[in-house]
């Protein structure tokens, strides 16, 4: 099976929000609201062609977007 390329948006514990890479130990950006989060988050996504998962505060997906990473996308 391939890797799937992912940027997730997350709460950080001390306060604020973090996009971070899938499979990262960094943070790609930190962010005192979810909204700027998510902002960046999809620029970043749609500039590396991932996909974006969007976590509530009890770290469960509330939102996907794809940005190019889909492994069989639709003929339009």
């Amino acid at each position: 099976m391939a890797k799937t390329r992912s940027h997730h948006v997350v709460p950080d514990p001390n306060g604020g929000w973090n996009v971070r890479k899938g499979g990262a130990n960094r943070s790609s950006g930190h962010f005192p609201t979810k909204v700027e989060a998510v902002d960046a988050g999809r620029e970043i996504s749609r500039n590396q062609r991932t996909e974006l998962f969007i976590h509530g505060k009890d770290g469960q997906i509330q939102a996907r977007d794809s940005h190019g990473g889909d492994p069989f996308p639709p003929r339009g």
